[in-house]
């Protein structure tokens, strides 16, 4: 046998040396699969087993050319094992912290059933060979894995060798059972941490503390009575308590140590921040074997670990007084009953990290902006309520005496009709379409401004608040697929004479060939291209589709009787219906196609992978969501023609119209239904009633394969257990994507449907807690990531909000009656009223030119009809050039053109204004920055001097004579704990005003 080759293992802990894809593609065709192996001692599995073996430190002997996984800490042997368990969040020795958790599936040959010790001992597996178990009382056969399987279980031994390189402690479970789960649990000591938390420059806080000062006498006693009426609203949870003070924050370091005020090493880094350096070392440690991939994401998308996740601290509803973060999350954040008080950000910040808090607040903000737009919405409705008996145009479209005989609606089967018989739809529009829905537009487009300016603020108090300020892009990893992609591409470039060379050790690479080219790229591409056209063509045909439905349906309920009085409300319910149903379908396949073209691009790193899924399901969903509603305001009725010439879709088909009142009433209808059907039925079925399904069926098939589970293991499981039958954390892009569509539903037509505020806010009322029961209770706890803002989502919203603003101008201008009111109250009308404004906007039309066979049969209208009157600014038939646009025509026109651009100008100037005064930086939390340097520069003189002056005096007792106490100076880095203690932590207590 070769001997081992140990070039390709990381020797240096913490710190694995990455191979690039060539040198993967080196060792795939020079290297032989043993010279891969390294050797571990093979460990006695009789009595008491205690290992302990230190980071780094080189395996020697053994006769197993496989890697063997060391348990840092095995103690099986007492028979009081179990009882003595006192926390379900340590290792078996109740000592060191679980930090992490790796899960893995293993399947065995020739192992019996139910032989073996219980599932919570403790692992010691020699590839091959007999493991005993000291509790079990005999041998345990391991039957030869499959090749499959085999290759696997090297590869997890070779990775969790690895990681123990890196400093890391493991502990597993025995692979007692013919197949079944086993767990990995990870403890970073203290070294690890440390190390690593310098290396990610995480900011901790210093022994300094002081006051945050607010400046102004005013603004702190107005925030003082804010607090106090406020207090019944705020969360019982301790962050809320202590905001007036912050310590002082500096990135770790080793050689500082005496800045901080660390009392207990256990305790100094907090859960989500132990498990954030654990996932780090994990995410960059290599696997030979598994062809060089780059950490955990590569294996478990090779399926050789199933699961990797932190654990919760704890059950959310164990009984007794005993409080973890989870459970008191669980009590003052995500139940219903708390629905009125504040979100504790803070808390939420600690134990799910800054991405999940910013989103949280996020979310807490807009739905807090969401208050004023519904109270402005509300009053606006009010106004049309309290004015429609007094509106000129609805009273004169309501009185029977005007007789206005409308042409008839369809071909042949459709009488003539008076205008008088749309009264209620006439009265219906003017709740919306009144002078009012202009100036809350207006409003709207501010509002939408001031939130996101606002939103800045927030994110940079945050940001100052959870020592967010200065923090550095972390470089990341290449996806797996990618990775996989670029050995590929090397694999086939290579010939005879490139493997001779990567043979001859060559040493030096290029890593600029060691990526993908943009003709690599350009399938991808250009299936993205092409996938997106066809689905956002799918989309308008469906569009079309529900257009010649609706058609088609009102031709056939107006040729009987009973049904003709209510075609218009039947066939626009039926019609909104199945738009709702096609979206809400779509929405899921376009969720999954962005997806899938997102992979096909294989983006290098996960950042530019999550922003391009994300403007690809935004863009399909948004099209999926709008394209009906920009149908009835902008494209329904524009191309009907008029009596005698009308336009159609199929043979004897006209184009729909448009009801009496307007189209704003039906855009209304539409709006409405699309918004309430997505946000109730999104978050009844597929955000509660889908995961609910999904955990009945997990736990169906944990029950169904852990019938060789003792006993004991079921009615106690395991922190690790109970998290691993939780649903695995997919990302945030769901939740913001529901929330986005949903602002650009309240800013896009706000001005034809002013309720939905109102019913955004009750909507996010629930969905804050829901969310939040997610996940407390159904998630897997999320890997802590440090983030600075939203990123694309906040580029995502300020471009809704400018689109909004020319969408609102043009249903004004176009959708809505106010232009033409206008126009006419101002030029046509001989009192300054709208009297006869209905009769101006109705043309005449001399039945006896409809063409041949269109006609009115068995016409029961009570006279004989020589005029009709159809909704157009056209000539009448006695005029010069008869049915040409008039004059007021094109009076309307121009008027809409010049509103849209007044419009438009304004409140982009009104919005540029709001932006100018509001900075994004809150002048307090600048002057707090600003100051927090200085108090930082004076901290560190004062601290250095005070450790030099320790250092003289330990120097000048050592010479005095005093030879056991040590006669050399404390290094720099760890100055005497006692006596550092007793002079500097009196002094950290103390506090600065700033």
């Amino acid at each position: 046998m070769a001997a081992p080759a140990l070039r390709d293992i990381p020797v240096l802990p913490g710190s694995p040396r990455r191979l690039s894809p060539r040198a993967a593609v080196r060792g795939l065709q020079g290297a032989h699969p043993v010279q891969l192996h390294l050797r571990v001692p093979a460990l006695q599995a009789s009595g008491l087993q205690n290992i302990s073996r230190k980071a780094g430190q080189p395996p020697c002997g053994g006769s197993s050319s496989s890697y063997n996984v060391v348990n840092n800490y095995l103690d099986v042997n007492e028979s009081t094992f179990a009882e003595a368990r006192q926390s379900r969040m340590h290792f078996y020795d109740n000592q060191r912290k679980v930090d992490y958790v790796l899960a893995y599936h293993y399947r065995k040959r020739g192992a019996l059933p139910g032989q073996g010790s219980p599932g919570h001992s403790l692992a010691i597996v020699s590839n091959g060979e007999t493991g005993k178990d000291p509790r079990a009382g005999g041998d345990i056969e391991l039957g030869p894995l499959d090749a499959l399987e085999e290759e696997r279980k090297e590869q997890r031994e070779e990775f969790e060798h690895n990681l123990m390189e890196a400093g890391l402690e493991l502990e597993k479970d025995l692979e007692s059972k013919s197949q079944g789960s086993v767990f990995v649990r990870i403890h970073a000591p203290w070294q690890v941490l440390a190390r690593e938390a310098e290396f990610l420059k995480i900011k901790v806080p210093t022994k300094k503390m002081y006051e945050i000062k607010s400046e102004g006498s005013i603004a702190k006693k107005f925030n003082e009575i804010l607090q106090k009426m406020s207090s019944p609203l705020q969360p019982k949870v301790p962050e809320h308590k202590t905001n007036k003070m912050k310590n002082l924050s500096y990135p770790f370091s080793r050689e500082k140590m005496y800045l901080y005020n660390i009392q207990d090493k256990d305790t100094f880094f907090d859960n989500a921040t132990r498990s954030r350096i654990v996932h780090e070392i994990l995410k960059r440690t290599t696997c030979s074997r598994a062809n060089n991939t780059m950490g955990i994401n590569s294996l478990i998308a090779n399926n050789i670990y199933e699961a990797a996740y932190p654990l919760h601290d704890g059950e959310y509803d164990s009984p007794g007084d005993d409080m973890n973060d989870r459970k008191l999350l669980y009590q003052e954040w995500a139940r219903y009953g708390v629905f009125y008080k504040f979100q504790p950000i803070d808390l939420i910040r600690k134990y799910f990290g800054e991405k999940i808090g910013l989103y949280f607040a996020w979310l807490g903000l807009y739905t807090y902006f969401l208050i004023p737009a519904s109270v402005i919405g509300v009053i606006v409705f009010l106004y049309g309520c309290a004015t429609i008996e007094e509106d000129i145009p609805s009273k004169e479209m309501c009185d029977q005496q005007n007789a206005f005989t409308m042409c008839p609606l369809c071909d042949k089967s459709c009488d003539y009709w008076n205008l008088s018989s749309a009264c209620g739809t006439a009265r219906a529009s003017h709740l919306f379409d009144n002078p009012a829905t202009v100036f809350f537009s207006i409003f709207m487009a501010l509002w939408a401004t001031m939130f996101l300016e606002n939103w800045k603020r927030l994110q940079m108090r945050l940001g100052y608040f959870w020592d967010l300020t200065g923090i550095e892009e972390e470089e990341e990893h290449s996806r797996p697929e990618y990775e996989t992609r670029v050995r590929e591409k090397l694999l086939k470039e290579s010939d005879k004479s490139v493997v001779q060379k990567l043979g001859a050790n060559e040493v030096e690479e290029d890593d600029d060939e060691d990526k993908l080219t943009w003709k690599d790229r350009f399938p991808g591409y250009l299936m993205n291209f092409a996938s997106i056209l066809f689905m956002i063509a799918l989309t308008f045909s469906i569009v079309f589709g529900v257009i010649v439905y609706r058609i088609t349906t009102k031709a056939a309920l107006s040729l009987s009787k009973a049904t003709r009085s209510n075609v218009r409300v039947t066939v626009t319910a039926t019609a909104v219906i199945i738009n709702l149903v096609v979206i809400l379908i779509l929405d899921e396949i376009y969720g999954a196609v962005a997806k899938w073209l997102t992979k096909i691009e294989v983006p290098k790193t996960e950042q530019t992978f999550e922003e391009r899924l994300i403007l690809k399901a935004f863009l399909l969903k948004f099209v999926n969501a709008y394209s009906p509603i920009f149908y009835v305001a902008f494209f329904k009725g524009r191309f009907v023609g008029r009596p005698g010439s009308y336009v159609y879709v199929f043979d004897g088909y006209r184009m729909e119209e448009c009801a009496p009142g307007g189209c704003l009433m039906e855009l209304c209808i539409q709006l409405s239904i699309i918004m309430l059907g997505k946000q109730l039925i999104q978050n009844n079925i597929f955000e509660i009633g889908v995961p609910k399904l999904k955990k009945l069926f997990r736990k169906l098939k944990d029950e169904t394969e852990s019938r060789e589970t003792d006993s004991a293991q079921s009615k106690h499981p395991e922190q690790w257990d109970l998290d691993y039958s939780l649903e695995p954390y997919t990302g945030l892009t769901p939740e913001y994507m529901e929330m986005i569509i949903q602002f650009g539903f309240v800013t896009l037509f706000v001005a034809s449907f002013p309720l939905a505020p109102v019913f955004a806010l009750l909507n996010n009322v629930i969905e804050v807690r829901l969310d939040a029961k997610k996940f407390v209770t159904e998630l897997r706890r999320p890997d802590a990531v440090r983030t600075k803002d939203i990123g694309i989502w906040f580029d995502i919203l300020s471009g809704i909000g400018k689109f909004s603003v020319i969408i609102n101008a043009f249903v004004i201008a176009v959708t809505s009656d106010f232009i033409p009111r206008l126009v006419y109250q101002y030029s046509y009308s001989h009192n300054g009223t709208l009297h006869g404004f209905i009769n101006h906007t109705l043309s005449f039309f001399n039945v006896s030119q409809l063409k041949e066979g269109t006609a009115p049969e068995n016409s029961q209208f009570d006279q004989e009809v020589q005029f009709c009157r159809f909704k157009d600014y056209r000539e009448p038939p006695w005029a010069p050039n008869p049915y040409e646009f008039s004059k007021q025509y094109w009076s309307v026109l121009s008027a809409r053109l010049a509103f849209v651009i007044i419009f438009q100008n304004l409140v982009m100037f009104l919005s540029v204004l709001v932006d100018w005064m509001i900075p994004d930086i809150p002048t307090d939390i600048s002057d707090q920055i600003k100051k927090e340097k200085s108090l930082l520069v004076d901290f560190f003189l004062k601290e250095e001097h005070e450790k030099l002056r320790l250092a003289d005096e330990q120097a000048l007792r050592s010479q005095g004579g005093r030879r056991g106490s040590g006669s050399s100076r404390a290094p720099s880095s760890a100055p005497s704990a006692h006596s550092h203690r007793r002079s500097i932590t009196p002094r950290g207590s103390q506090h600065t005003n700033v």
